[in-house]
């Protein structure tokens, strides 16, 4: 399924339908660069190798992966290797694209030549290397919230349903001899929302909304500490779905919700939803139990901050937070050999592997892949 065309616009298509659904409105900053207009800033230069292909009118980025790829799923990998394009929707005519690099074939990474130095030195793939693959699902990024800082605002809530007004309160007149149904109490029927509900925002087309428009609903949650230092890491923000506004008045707002992983209340919070890929990784062996890095290596390097829905007892196929964010470097995809410190004299101990998900400024959404052992909050890591 491919999200409509505007004009020039050449829109993305989603592997999720939920995503499709939700295609936001074009970008409107555009600007003339060379011989076309795009919103992007596209590079000059390129790596050493790559096949670039200049976008035209018709492209998409899942017929693209089809053709230099041989998968239109991989549309994610892609995009990744072009991150100037913002938004996963829209690409233009005239853009560059990256569409491969020269790298060795996977069958001949048995060995690779580290140089002529008469040492015959070579760098040999790990044990199990697999082909890319999803390190994730949708749902484990669009499902679970990020730590932000204690006191983040945002600009809009969820201020009320329908249901707040549809159940009657009979209101009995005995010198008049009838009874009067009485709607418009805020007689609350159902207080858990779902797919489907109507609800209203507190914010118009005054406040910048217009109908298409796309919503995280999100709620506030814990304080996080970090269990190094003792200090606050920040506040855990649940995502609870996603809603569209439908209609909107001078300062309010009719919205459907159109994707529900937790009960949507009222008075939830509102960020504007992007798309995010699930990032796609080639797995090989896990770091062996008889090579742990030296824990000196680990101190400051990473932990394990919270984990969704307040599991405590880890495992492989669990959804966490990291106190490793894009300001230290971090990025989807990549891989953290997840550690627990022994006893004092004895060396750290392996106890899993998560990967990298989604990446906010300090902090970011990881799986676990593998554990050896039952892991914990405070868990250290340490970047393959």
């Amino acid at each position: 399924m491919t999200p409509r065309r505007m004009c020039a616009l050449v829109a993305v298509v989603s592997t999720a339908m939920a995503v499709a659904a939700v295609a936001q409105t074009p970008p409107k900053n555009l600007h003339l660069v060379d011989d076309h207009w795009t919103a992007w800033h596209p590079p000059m230069e390129f790596p050493e190798g790559a096949k670039v292909h200049t976008i035209v009118r018709g492209d998409t980025l899942w017929d693209l992966s089809g053709e230099f790829y041989g998968d239109s799923y991989l549309w994610p990998q892609l995009w990744e290797q072009n991150q100037y394009i913002e938004d996963a929707h829209w690409i233009y005519p005239g853009d560059p694209l990256v569409v491969s690099v020269e790298v060795v074939p996977i069958d001949e990474l048995g060995a690779v030549d580290l140089g002529d130095d008469g040492d015959d030195e070579r760098l040999r793939l790990g044990s199990g290397a697999t082909a890319p693959q999803p390190l994730g699902t949708e749902d484990d990024i669009y499902c679970s919230g990020y730590i932000g800082a204690e006191d983040e605002e945002f600009g809009y809530q969820v201020t009320g349903s329908e249901f707040q007004a549809l159940s009657p309160a009979v209101d009995g007149h005995a010198e008049l001899g009838d009874h009067r149904g009485l709607y418009g109490p805020r007689d609350t029927v159902k207080v858990d929302l779902s797919f489907g509900d109507i609800v209203y925002v507190d914010g118009g087309h005054d406040g910048g909304l217009s109908p298409g428009m796309v919503f995280t609903v999100l709620r506030r949650g814990e304080k996080i500490p970090n269990r190094a230092s003792g200090e606050v890491e920040g506040r855990l923000f649940h995502y609870q779905g996603r809603l569209r506004i439908l209609s909107v008045q001078p300062d309010t707002a009719i919205a459907e919700i159109v994707h529900a992983c937790n009960p949507v209340w009222v008075g939830d919070a509102l960020k504007p939803f992007v798309p995010e890929p699930v990032p796609l990784g080639r797995r090989v062996g896990s770091i062996p139990p008889n090579d742990p890095a030296p824990i000196e290596e680990l101190e400051g390097k990473g932990q394990i901050l919270a984990a969704k829905d307040g599991n405590v007892s880890l495992g492989q196929d669990h959804v966490v937070f990291i106190d490793r964010g894009g300001d230290d470097g971090a990025a989807p995809g990549d891989i953290y050999t997840i550690y627990r410190r022994n006893e004092e004299g004895f060396p750290p101990i392996v106890v899993g592997e998560l990967a990298v998900l989604s990446v906010h400024e300090t902090s970011s959404v990881a799986k676990i892949l593998e554990s050896r052992y039952t892991i914990y909050i405070g868990d250290l890591l340490h970047l393959k």
